[in-house]
């Protein structure tokens, strides 16, 4: 767990001034208190008062008492200006209390060899919390960190667990007896291909070709070539892996390995969810891509473009099949908005279209996350594909959304064509003391469960804290606060794992912290994934007032020091996503598909050093 600052904040308020990154600040003592504690550097004596000029010598002079020149009686000097803290030190507008995991890392126990690893944690009874490295046990009582519940343990869960774990951090490994009905072989998953053969598919666009010279192309033939690079990849690097072919446009053709009599889709059946779903789970892959390459290759060459777009359709029956094999993905390639069968769209895009249409493609994605699939999807530039729905079952499933062009699709399929995932199942718990809470979720409490799903390399999540009011004055009182982190997920083999990682943060006042200071890589990063997901829900307006807050404090950081090339990233995300907001309005609430791409991939944004390490 990676946090914004190095100490907690608790004085931060929705709507209101907040505080800064890990630490806790008492607001009200800010400016007052710490005058008279004198944390910070005394100020300079205010200079002394000059004396008034004396008057001209023209002018005549009112008696005197003395023969002493005349002054002006001395004035009262202002009022002195209430103590800020040090320069730029005195408030925050953004809540910093933010911590990021990296899910992508954790969930690789490969790398995590020299980690300690034992069968199963001790569990707190009342909040599920677990024993570590943090917890007290006086007289075989464990009094629970989190939530103060007593629990009993005996004498030998205390030499294991506790004895082994000393110190303010701990990570451990939670590794179950497996059976071997639970192996499986890393590379039995499948790869479907999904592409849309409509008529739109034969809209031409100017390219270079490997000569230079330019020459025109259609987009099938702009897929049939990607396809064909992917295809020739996937027998270099993962001849074991199995691939198949759905293809949709007025009907649904599923080639599969492409050795076996198509299957089609038609008419009704293109309405009919669960008769879609038992054909695609019954169709069988049987060979993989070393055996059946060439055939795979000339039902590529073989396809033509003609009809309309049934999207839903073939999405349903590309994850269907995929359902068999956990761990496998589907990429989908479109033009077009979907007019036909499941999933239908409407004319007139929305954030909150007609409620079949979002139900449909949340159904699906869900039904994906349940079965290990991911799905990338892809459109083409300048086409109108609702995105914003489309795009759910990418977000939800842990895939890629892009947009691309003739020239740039083979890049596309082929780099989404190795989005390998690490893990399945994946559920993050994040426990804090009990008077702590999480804003933007839907707990209102100092336990967050999340659902994650599908993890691939360089996932990250951020989540952002606050300290309720009544619990202020008891945690200042504190120097440090606990904080654990337990993930359960499935590997790539199956294999039932729960990772448990626990610390303690130390505890401060805002008038200590300096934005300088701060994490700008961890509130970059959360403030493009919330506001993403805001906007993505309709609420721009919120949207727009955490994206204010974060260019507020972007602003006053660089007025104390240089802005790094990576924190400028950050700041050009926030622009991007500001423009997109501003040009949402209240009657229509429309995304485009560029926006919705943006918005896609801020949800699922990472820092910008991590990408630069997964290269």
């Amino acid at each position: 767990m990676e946090f914004a600052c190095s100490h907690v904040v608790c004085n931060w308020r929705p709507g209101g001034a907040a505080a800064t990154g890990v630490s806790l600040v008492k607001q009200q003592r800010e400016n007052r208190v710490a005058v008279k504690q004198q944390e910070g550097p005394v100020p300079p004596p205010l200079p002394p008062r000059r004396f008034r000029k004396p008057r001209p010598t023209s002018l005549p002079l009112p008696p005197l008492p003395s023969s002493l020149p005349p002054v002006a009686p001395r004035s009262l000097p202002p009022p002195v200006p209430p103590r800020a803290d040090k320069d730029g030190e005195s408030r925050l507008k953004a809540n910093v209390n933010v911590v990021s995991i990296n899910i992508g890392k954790l969930v690789d126990i490969g790398q995590a060899s020299g980690l300690q690893s034992f069968q199963s944690p001790v569990i707190c009874g009342k909040c599920s919390a677990a024993l570590s490295c943090l917890s007290s046990i006086q007289r075989n009582i464990w009094m629970c960190e989190f939530c103060g519940c007593e629990n009993g343990v005996n004498d030998s869960v205390k030499r294991e667990c506790v004895g082994q774990r000393a110190g303010a951090h701990s990570d451990d490994l939670y590794l179950p007896n497996q059976s071997d009905d639970d192996y499986q072989n890393l590379e039995d998953t499948l790869v479907v291909f999904c592409v849309d053969i409509s008529g739109s598919m034969s809209v031409t666009a100017e390219v270079t070709s490997s000569s230079g010279s330019p020459v025109y192309i259609s987009r099938l033939e702009g897929i049939q070539d990607a396809l064909q690079r992917a295809l020739s990849s996937l027998l270099q690097q993962s001849p074991h892996r199995r691939v198949a072919l759905v293809t949709f446009n007025d009907e649904v053709v599923i080639y599969g390995d492409g050795t076996g009599t198509p299957l089609t889709l038609r008419d009704w059946a293109l309405v009919d969810y669960d008769h879609i779903w038992q054909k695609g789970v019954a169709y069988s892959i049987p060979h993989c891509i070393a055996e059946t390459y060439d055939q795979l290759v000339q039902r590529v060459n073989d396809l033509r473009e003609h009809g309309a777009t049934c999207l839903g359709p073939a999405a349903l029956a590309s994850v269907a099949m995929a359902s068999r094999y956990r761990g496998s993905k589907v990429i989908l390639c479109t033009d077009g908005r979907a007019n036909i069968g499941l999933g239908e769209m409407e004319q007139t895009p929305s954030l909150s279209s007609s409620p079949l249409t979002p139900y449909f493609y949340r159904q699906l994605a869900l039904q994906a996350v349940g079965s290990g699939v991911i799905i990338s999807v892809m459109t083409f530039e300048g086409t109108d594909c609702r995105l914003a729905d489309v795009g759910r079952l990418s977000d939800t499933t842990g895939g890629r959304v892009n947009i691309v062009s003739i020239g740039t699709v083979a890049t596309e399929i082929q780099s989404a064509s190795v989005d390998n995932i690490l893990a399945t199942g994946v559920t993050a718990t994040v426990f804090a003391p009990d008077g702590v809470y999480f804003p933007y979720e839907d707990e209102n409490n100092h336990k967050l469960v999340r659902e994650i799903g599908n993890v691939t390399k360089g996932l990250e999540i951020t989540i952002q804290f606050a300290v309720k009011p009544e619990f202020m004055e008891v945690f200042l009182q504190r120097d440090t606060l606990p904080f654990q982190l337990q993930l359960s997920f499935k590997t790539r083999d199956r294999e039932k794992v729960t990772r448990v990682i626990t610390e303690q943060r130390p505890i401060t006042t805002c008038s200590r912290i300096w934005p300088g200071s701060l994490n700008m890589a961890v509130l970059g990063v959360h403030c493009a994934q919330l506001c993403a997901s805001l906007t993505m829900e309709g609420r721009v307006q919120e949207a727009q007032r955490q994206l204010k807050a974060q260019q507020d404090l972007h602003k006053q950081i660089s007025k104390q020091r240089p802005i790094q090339e990576e924190e400028s990233i950050y700041g050009n995300w926030m622009d991007a996503m500001t423009t997109i907001c501003d040009d949402i309005t209240t009657e229509s609430w429309t995304l485009s598909d560029e926006a919705a791409k943006v918005m896609y991939q801020m949800k699922r944004a990472r820092s910008v050093s991590s990408n630069n390490n997964t290269r």
